[in-house]
């Protein structure tokens, strides 16, 4: 199997690069992903994008999702709970996860980089080990999934997270 590699595009996030890397390096700071996507600003732009059973699908997932100091799960049907686990941080910089019970090995980077004292840049790289058959089926949705997620992630308000 070869490892494969999909970026986010760069995101722009109007918070200090210290303030992202701290609120990231513990995953407990991320619960606060529940509350936003109850905010019916949130829900409105994103029901002018996805389709409502998809939307409907992604809001019991994220409800169901589960957070602790190094790791994030969540129901993934049929393959059930998945886990991305931190394996390694290089504050303020870098944050590095790998799946757990998952049935394809995927690493995750968060990497940011300060633009000023106010303000970072953060891109997401996920590298999975896939065969050419398995290639076919997931490099699509991984792609998407990478930019959705790093969209998420630069729209989180880190300046209010406790």
């Amino acid at each position: 199997m070869a490892q494969h590699l999909y970026e986010s595009s760069v995101k722009a996030i109007a918070s200090p690069q210290a303030c992202v890397y701290a609120k990231l390096a513990d995953l407990n700071n991320l619960a606060v992903i529940k509350e936003h996507f109850e905010d019916p600003a949130v829900r409105e732009k994103m029901a002018a994008q996805v389709p409502e059973d998809k939307l409907n699908q992604l809001r019991e997932q994220i409800r169901q999702m589960t957070f602790d100091t190094d790791s994030v799960s969540c129901n993934v049907p049929p393959l059930g709970t998945i886990s991305l686990r931190i394996i390694e941080r290089e504050e303020p910089k870098c944050i590095k996860f790998e799946t757990e019970n998952s049935p394809i090995r995927l690493n995750l980077w968060i990497q940011l980089l300060p633009t000023s004292d106010t303000s970072c840049k953060m891109k997401l790289t996920a590298g999975a080990d896939l065969n050419p058959f398995i290639k076919g089926m997931v490099e699509k949705p991984l792609k998407e999934g990478v930019e959705k997620m790093a969209e998420l992630l630069a729209a989180l308000p880190y300046g209010s997270i406790k």
